[in-house]
């Protein structure tokens, strides 16, 4: 073993446990071809059968060397790089299916599509944020085509601009506020996140002069890719390819904001005075350590390291313990069904909620101005 090789224990997992996204594909494609109860192998698996893996495989408490040698990361970097082409296949593959074939009925499209919308919301999304994160030309325009196929472009901008900078605070309009049901946080988020995304972008340009319908926003970029997807879509299958279209990107932000939601729920930052805040620590993000529904989302249940190391590639991100971050139950598979259910989201999370303001703010009494959460609280929360 040479001097610059960390050693077994300390390697990040094989690429090739990375891979588990990519089941999804076949698994779709058979239920384009059978139809049926077919139809449903993809979601199940997604949610079922990664969660049961969760159980059976436990949690995985290791951390890589944060120092690995990039050049080591070749596989691990080749998995994000090739889901685009991937998922453009999928989607106007399975467009090009429906038109050329007859043998799916309606609500067999509507299943096969809903698979497809779970897997570019749940993969594809999810690839874009890590391939949005690194300073590769090549990586930035691939997140931009994967985002652009569920039309939801202005998420680059609103991550990287507004959500890591803003992050526990009321300026982030995706940090989850405490007793803030999905139903209500799902609508606020796409009537506010556009619109702060603009604005941050907007002010980015003024700080250099220029005004925001320069060529350089990069909301002309997001506009035309997005043009370029509907038209697409409906030249390969005419009005009913293009409301495909439409209900699987609908159904990959609906996995996207689910996910959003869980992420940050109830954990805020300590205000400062004079509109600062504290610094972002593991403690703002919920982490969780369980192993194969972190080899299906490439670590991102490690958020807790990603928000406090936002440049770390997803091989190498560390899991931290209850001491220094909220730890999730579940993983996300099972985390994401739960918020669907308010009532029992609230009867799950709060309590965890109420014991992290003990442990890291017990100077604080008073939580009413960190949460901008309206409605009536609920009893006992």
């Amino acid at each position: 073993m040479s001097a610059t090789t960390p050693s077994e224990a300390t390697r990040p997992a094989p690429a090739v446990a990375y891979l588990l996204s990519f089941v999804m594909v076949p698994l779709l494609m058979i239920g384009a071809v059978q139809g049926g109860w077919t139809l449903l192998l993809a979601p199940l698996y997604g949610w079922g059968l990664v969660s049961l893996l969760d159980a059976l495989l436990g949690l995985d408490r290791r951390n890589p060397d944060p120092q690995f040698p990039d050049e080591e990361l070749f596989w691990h970097r080749a998995v994000t790089l090739v889901w685009p082409p991937v998922q453009a296949a999928l989607i106007f593959g399975g467009i090009a299916w429906i038109a050329a074939t007859d043998h799916l009925s309606w609500w067999e499209m509507i299943l096969l599509f809903f698979g497809i919308g779970v897997a570019s919301g749940t993969v594809g999304i999810n690839f874009a944020h890590e391939l949005m994160h690194q300073r590769g030309r090549l990586e930035r325009w691939l997140a931009d085509l994967l985002l652009a196929m569920v039309l939801y472009g202005h998420f680059r901008s609103e991550h990287l601009r507004v959500h890591h900078l803003h992050v526990g605070t009321p300026r982030d309009p995706v940090t989850a506020r405490y007793n803030e049901g999905f139903h209500r946080f799902f609508p606020r988020v796409l009537a506010e996140c556009p619109v702060s995304a603009f604005r941050a972008e907007r002010a980015m340009l003024e700080r250099r002069g220029l005004p925001w319908w320069h060529r350089s926003n990069p909301f002309w970029t997001y506009a035309a890719l997005q043009a370029g997807m509907l038209l697409l879509a409906a030249a390969i299958g005419g009005w009913l390819g293009l409301a495909l279209f439409l209900y699987q990107a609908f159904i990959a932000v609906w996995q996207l904001e689910l996910v959003n939601y869980i992420e940050h729920y109830g954990l805020t930052r300590k205000h400062l005075g004079e509109g600062r805040y504290e610094h972002v620590r593991p403690r703002h993000s919920w982490n969780a350590a369980h192993r194969a529904s972190n080899w299906l989302l490439i670590n991102l249940q490690r958020h807790s390291d990603h928000h406090y190391k936002p440049d770390r590639p997803y091989p190498l991100l560390q899991t931290h313990d209850a001491a220094e971050a909220p730890q999730l139950p579940f993983g996300y598979p099972v985390m994401t069904m739960v918020a669907m259910i308010p009532p029992l989201w609230r009867r799950a999370m709060n309590p965890r909620v109420r014991a992290w303001r003990r442990r890291y703010y017990p100077e604080i009494t008073d939580w009413t101005a960190y949460s901008r959460a309206s409605g009536p609280m609920p009893r006992g929360s």
